[in-house]
């Protein structure tokens, strides 16, 4: 399994906007990826203008595969000019629980 932490920092004018085209890509990967066990979206409680993703996938090529979908390419295309700052994620090696039905 393999998590990646998705930092992202939204401009203000965009905030509803970004908010509406991210739940779709979540709904989109949550539904339709055999291949990821989570996918959460998360705003700052201090600062609404911050995001997180929490992704895990299954494997480097579920999140390969994730990569080419419909609902992450439209995601991906329209919230790069709502970025107040590149977005970056940090990959993770969960230590437990280890057992997939457990996320």
């Amino acid at each position: 399994m393999i998590v990646t932490c998705v930092h992202i920092k939204v401009l203000p004018e965009f905030l509803d906007e970004f908010i509406d085209i991210s739940m779709k890509n979540h709904e989109g990967t949550r539904q339709t990826e055999t291949g990821n066990f989570r996918f959460d979206f998360l705003q700052d409680s201090e600062d609404p203008t911050k995001f997180m993703l929490y992704e895990v996938f299954e494997s480097e090529e579920a999140i390969a595969h994730h990569k080419t979908t419909e609902h992450y390419l439209a995601w991906r295309e329209k919230v790069n000019p709502m970025m107040a700052e590149r977005r970056y994620g940090v990959r993770y090696v969960p230590l437990a629980p280890k057992e997939t039905t457990s996320w």
